[in-house]
């Protein structure tokens, strides 16, 4: 049997946290399967917040999101997610189930354009706050290409200094060389 992708574990992470009716949020759109997997969680009677900096990733998002008729609880913003705070409404604030980042670039897209981990970290200290008590970040990384290394790094670093008392880390990697395979993170807020 084949061993489940770090998407596929992301998704195992979230689901008994994510259900009908809930708030949840996609930091990095990308390709849009992410934010289906959300929006199927949270169904037409939830609210799904996704955000990318490529418009190219919000129409594919949108596309996908429509033909699986979940436009309704979806919300696309084209913009940075180190502002996800200020876009979310403050209604949701320490109410969102469920947050997901998948870094680096966008599959089948120009690979310049990538997280930075200064957005990424603004945007973590954000999701920790947007986050509900017994919610879930999951964080997938890429330290395997340009700038990913550092970004995972920081990554890591910011894990590592969270409250014990209000935050739980759990770490997953996959592949031989432990260095350059990708890292999952998942984030729970205990308190």
């Amino acid at each position: 049997m084949k061993p489940l992708s770090l998407t596929q574990e992301a998704h195992l992470l979230i689901k008994p946290k994510l259900h009908l009716g809930d708030s949840a949020i996609d930091a990095t759109v990308g390709n849009g399967y992410d934010t289906l997997f959300l929006a199927e969680q949270v169904g037409v009677t939830g609210k799904l917040y996704g955000f990318d900096i490529q418009q190219k990733a919000l129409d594919t998002t949108r596309l996908r999101l429509q033909q699986a008729n979940l436009l309704e609880c979806l919300s696309l913003v084209h913009t940075n997610h180190a502002v996800m705070a200020e876009k979310v409404p403050v209604q949701y604030h320490g109410k969102i189930s469920a947050i997901m980042f998948n870094l680096g670039y966008l599959p089948g897209g120009d690979k310049t354009i990538m997280t930075l981990a200064s957005s990424t970290l603004t945007a973590l200290n954000s999701a920790s706050r947007l986050l509900a008590v017994g919610g879930i970040i999951t964080l997938l990384a890429y330290p395997g290409h340009d700038g990913g290394d550092i970004e995972t790094v920081r990554v890591k670093n910011w894990c590592e200094q969270l409250d014990n008392n209000q935050f739980r880390v759990h770490v997953l990697t996959t592949g031989e060389n432990k260095t350059t395979a990708p890292v999952l993170f998942g984030i729970y807020k205990m308190t």
